[in-house]
């Protein structure tokens, strides 16, 4: 199962973090968000069941930080059920590669998204241009070669269920990324969104250390199809969720959620488009 398990030639650790890294978020009873450095992880499943899933797999070099807050959360030696991928970006599967060699787990995506995860397509290198923030100038560096994990990655279910987490359906939400999926639960709103949108500037290196919240489109200098994306906002902003869980900042709820989700979608083209794209 472990056969050409590999990252790209320019895989490497990134030394960013925000004041967040670190500290876990019980979200829900059975929705547990933890941030590493910049990029959150989310895991689904109550406490102390074996019966959980790893949503993302953090930044580079993350994956011993990853299996010590899933052995604390659900006990010793616990192993999710699967990994799910909400896209293949270096932040959202940097410690996928030792976490699949240590639990031995299927891993899921969009099908849209298995080049990059096949080791068939590279991802478009990060625009710094797009924004004067200092993080998107360091972008650049971040890694965007595609991985390859093989036999072990899945195409997600045709019927839009989700593996292993019963009353979310998955939506496709391209525009970051093609392949790009979002998470909905409707008895109770609960939306994992993955990097469709966030609830920080991205693009800041101050906004992103000090994790100033605000909901902000999806990372521009990642971002290639900014009319896919609007109408990925709109899509989600829609569903009129209750919750949010985002790749990068805080969880948002309630009003603030459906006031920042009004304002995005109002003025998507102001708040979320880069001036400059080139």
């Amino acid at each position: 199962m472990e056969n050409k398990l590999k990252y790209g030639e320019d895989y490497k650790y990134i030394p960013a973090t925000s004041v967040q890294s670190g500290v876990g978020i019980e979200v829900l009873d059975d929705l547990y968000q933890y941030t590493v450095q910049i990029a959150n992880i989310v895991l689904y499943g109550k406490p102390h069941t074996n019966e959980f899933v790893l949503i993302d797999a953090g930044m580079p070099k993350s994956a011993d930080d990853i299996i010590a807050v899933v052995e604390e959360r659900f006990g010793p030696n616990a192993r999710p059920q699967a990994i799910i991928l909400t896209h293949g970006h270096f932040d959202h599967v940097g410690g996928i590669i030792e976490l699949i060699k240590q639990w031995q787990v299927p891993v899921y995506a969009h099908r849209l998204e298995l080049p990059y995860l096949t080791g068939k397509e590279d991802y478009p290198e990060p625009n710094p241009a797009v924004s004067n923030g200092l993080i998107a100038k360091m972008s650049p560096f971040f890694p965007h070669e595609a991985i390859d994990l093989g036999v072990n990655i899945n195409e997600m279910p045709a019927d839009g269920s989700v593996p292993f987490m019963q009353g979310f359906r998955w939506i496709h939400t391209p525009g970051h990324t093609p392949g790009h999926i979002s998470f909905y639960r409707e008895k109770d709103g609960a939306l994992i969104v993955g990097d469709a949108f966030v609830t920080v500037k991205q693009e800041s290196l101050y906004k992103v250390l000090t994790q100033e919240k605000e909901i902000s489109g999806p990372p521009q200098y990642f971002t290639t199809d900014w009319y896919a994306a609007k109408e990925s906002v709109d899509k989600l902003a829609s569903l009129n969720p209750h919750v949010a869980i985002t790749g990068h900042g805080l969880p948002m709820f309630g009003e603030e959620l459906t006031e920042g989700l009004r304002i995005l979608v109002d003025h998507f083209d102001r708040i979320a488009v880069p001036h400059n794209k080139n």
